[in-house]
């Protein structure tokens, strides 16, 4: 952002930041969140703490500390983050979205670093990772969670290594899916609600996560990968009764000679269900290049629950890319059984939003420009990140010329135009200056 823009949005901004200011302890630590948030929107080229700190005339080290040591609750800052964009931006339709994203490091002593996928690179490298959850309606999308993860062998059985990079006792490991779901109950409790949740294969191939939303009465949209199991026909049960079982008489079993659970993959390619249905055309979504349009066709499936058993019908939608006929993928949702392939479609598509999210955070306010070493000062360098990318989505949804057309973004309401809401967003400070 250009300095005369930033000019322009002090005032508001100083009224946006006084909302956290029962947070920041000391009077002094508000002055330095508003240096850190104007830092990250400045037109800094480098927005890590020194450059901020130099732009600003304020001392390097104690925005250093302001970071990594100075008493202010920044778990605090992340709810009151939270109710705010519940309490402003609630819609029926909302659609929360769990995604990661990696930092490359150089070194060893960066907490949570360690060589592993790299997303932001393409390979396997030095970095590290956060767990992200983010929230989209069809005129705003933010980020509003965000926390390192903590691999286990690496850090979580050193403690002697946690303890030099200041990562607290508490914090220990747990798997990126049980990040994401703790995010999903804190966002929850502090009032927000998601019509549908929507996430990557990686996550999509845990059905234990899957059977935790569903569990929790939440809506979602999975990408699955190709060699994921379900049952095309429901098999059949019986109680166990023969004295060779191994659990007590009465309790349900699969049935000996019952159908057997076969891929997603294989589902696709060989099953008569699929076979005879007719593959419709759909929009799901408008990309400057033209309509991305895809066929599909939808469904039921069973999965295996905690015992082994048949859970309720699902819907396997299965779509290709009409341009590209190689391009397939699976989606698995746990929707009522009238949701339209057309509305379930849209949300499965609707991911790029947070890629847009993470090019915004790290192209225009510098979220992977951090040079923090320590745990708590990298988990509120993101905290921060989420907080200033809301200000300038307020911003742009206000002063973005605004667009006619029906909200169409799936949710309680029907017969809506799902293609409707379709168009990809520009940047986040395009056309507002």
């Amino acid at each position: 952002m250009e300095a005369e823009a930033v000019l322009r949005l002090r005032p508001e901004l100083g009224a946006y930041l006084g909302e956290f200011e029962a947070c920041m302890g000391r009077g002094s630590n508000r002055g330095h969140l508003r240096t850190y948030v104007e830092g990250q929107m400045g037109p800094l080229e480098r927005k890590s703490v020194e450059p901020i700190a130099l732009a600003a005339g304020t001392p390097v080290r104690t925005l250093q500390e302001f970071l990594s040591m100075f008493k202010w609750d920044h778990a605090r800052l992340r709810d009151l983050h939270q109710r705010r964009v519940a309490r402003l931006h609630h819609h029926d339709a909302a659609i929360g979205i769990i995604d990661e994203t990696s930092f490359p490091k150089k070194g060893h002593k960066t907490a949570c670093v360690q060589r592993q996928h790299c997303g932001a690179l393409g390979k396997t490298e030095n970095c590290v990772v956060s767990v992200h959850l983010a929230y989209a309606t069809p005129t705003f999308h933010t980020l509003l969670d965000g926390e390192p993860y903590l691999p286990e062998h690496t850090w979580h059985e050193d403690r002697a290594r946690c303890r030099e990079a200041g990562v607290p006792g508490e914090v220990v490991y747990r798997s990126k899916c049980h990040l994401a779901l703790g995010q999903v109950e804190r966002a929850i409790a502090n009032g927000v609600r998601f019509a549908w949740l929507v996430f990557d294969e990686w996550y999509g191939a845990k059905p234990w996560f899957l059977r935790e939303l569903d569990a929790r009465g939440q809506r979602y949209v999975a990408e699955l990968p190709r060699d994921f199991r379900v049952w095309t026909k429901e098999p059949r049960v019986r109680a166990r009764t023969h004295p060779c079982d191994a659990q007590r008489d009465g309790e349900p079993a699969l049935m000996v000679q019952t159908n057997p659970a076969i891929t997603v993959e294989h589902v696709l390619g060989y099953s008569p269900k699929v076979r005879g249905l007719e593959w419709k055309k759909y929009v799901v979504n408008d990309s400057t290049t033209g309509p991305l349009v895809w066929e599909a066709v939808r469904i039921p499936v069973w999965l295996r629950d905690e015992r082994g058993l048949p859970t309720r019908p699902h819907h396997l939608v299965i779509a290709r890319s009409v341009l590209v006929k190689a391009e397939i993928k699976f989606f698995l949702s746990n929707a009522p059984e009238g949701e339209s392939v057309q509305d379930l479609l849209f949300v499965a598509f609707s991911r790029w939003r947070v890629e847009r999210l993470f090019e915004d955070g790290k192209g225009e306010l510098g979220m992977d420009h951090f040079e923090a070493r320590r745990y708590v000062a990298i988990q509120r360098h993101l905290i921060l990140s989420c907080v200033s990318h809301a200000f300038l989505a307020e911003f742009c949804e206000r002063w973005r010329p605004k667009s006619a057309g029906p909200d169409g973004v799936p949710g309680p309401r029907r017969g809506e135009d799902a293609r409707a809401a379709l168009d990809r967003r520009p940047p986040l400070l395009a056309g507002v200056g």
